[in-house]
């Protein structure tokens, strides 16, 4: 089974100082954190925040060829987790027959705000991730908990403050 969720925001990891795409099930309190490249995590902000470039960045070009083959993106879905990989595939509709192509979640995630597409992750990805955290942490603390031994552990729960860009 597949749950939607929607993007909860944009954080960078402390410890790899990389950027993190926070996905919240849209029907409870379960967020799940993919680490995502820079250049795609600057993908996904310019699209948050309807940043318009001067020329079509990646993201916009592969919208633009979709739309221009008359196919059309019906989702996205993050369908696997392998060795700590994050796996998805983009689903098209094009002259009534389903296209399935394989992606990074981060480039699927940043497709998926351009077309306004649904975002969904199978639920066996959710319950096999073990970052996966719970959103009611945030509201029920005033402050994360991190601890602190010779690394920086990720946050067992997420505050507000962390999240730059929030959805």
């Amino acid at each position: 089974m597949e749950i939607e969720v929607k993007i909860r925001g944009l954080v960078i990891d402390p410890t790899a100082n990389t950027p993190i795409v926070i996905l919240k099930d849209v029907n409870s309190d379960t967020l799940l954190p993919i680490w995502v490249g820079t250049y795609e995590a600057n993908a996904i902000a310019l699209e948050i925040e309807k940043v318009a470039t001067q020329r079509p960045m990646t993201h916009d070009l592969l919208k633009n060829v979709i739309q221009q083959m008359g196919a059309q993106v019906d989702r996205v879905v993050v369908t696997e987790l392998r060795d700590n990989t994050f796996y998805a595939v983009i689903e098209l509709s094009m002259n009534g027959k389903k296209i399935f192509i394989d992606s990074r979640p981060s480039d699927a995630i940043a497709l998926a705000l351009r077309t306004d597409s649904p975002i969904y992750v199978n639920e066996e990805v959710l319950r096999n991730s073990r970052n996966t955290i719970s959103d009611k942490a945030t509201e029920e603390e005033e402050e994360p908990q991190i601890e602190i031994e010779e690394e920086i552990e990720w946050p067992d729960e997420i505050d507000d403050s962390d999240i730059k860009y929030k959805m």
